[in-house]
């Protein structure tokens, strides 16, 4: 970093944004397999926490690609670059009051450690969407598996690509086992728990 760059203090503080919410702010970092439920549980509850005049946003793996880390491919460097660009917007919505839903692949454990890093423990919580490879192969949702075992996609997580189970992930919720109404019940009284002053 050059020494000609300083943090410029605000008069506004998370604190004061929080207030203004009526709620802590956190990230609730969903990680897991290609087709194992992220962003469909991410989306289902932010539609419940906004109902319950949450203030959130969710941040999504595809859609960020379309944006910000458009730039960014799949070897296992830009994977890094991917989630550490994600950690530091997330942080951001953190300090802006919010209750961020981040829903990424984000198959390295070091990289999810280093995420976890930036935040206070009561503001970051690593949720593992369980569901056995062969099963979101099965769901496959936008075809990526068949392409990955076609050759036409490659260094695909899951199948040329390692993922790193969560060693001690906040809450795990198995999407093989519970349905999407099941699970989405289980997150929310997780996330409303954890953000109670």
């Amino acid at each position: 970093m050059s020494d000609n760059i300083f943090w410029h203090q605000t008069h506004i503080t998370k604190t004061d944004r929080q207030k203004k919410h009526g709620h802590k702010s956190a990230v609730f970092w969903f990680t897991g397999l290609s087709g194992s439920g992220k962003s469909t549980l991410a989306n289902q509850l932010e539609k419940e926490l906004f109902a319950l005049n949450y203030s959130t946003y969710l941040l999504d793996g595809d859609n960020i690609r379309h944006g910000l880390n458009k730039d960014l491919h799949f070897s296992n460097a830009d994977r890094v670059e991917n989630i550490r660009r994600i950690g530091e917007v997330s942080k951001l919505f953190v300090d802006a009051g919010i209750v961020v839903l981040s829903a990424f692949v984000s198959p390295f454990e070091a990289d999810r450690n280093i995420v976890r890093s930036l935040f206070s423990d009561s503001e970051f919580y690593e949720i593992y969407v369980e569901c056995p490879v062969e099963e979101c192969e099965k769901r496959d949702p936008k075809g990526l598996y068949k392409k990955a075992r076609e050759g036409k996609i490659k260094e695909f997580t899951g199948i040329q690509s390692p993922y790193e189970i969560p060693e001690n992930p906040d809450l795990l919720i198995n999407t093989q086992q519970n349905n999407l109404e099941q699970c989405t019940e289980l997150l929310k009284n997780f996330i409303q728990e954890k953000l109670k002053d």
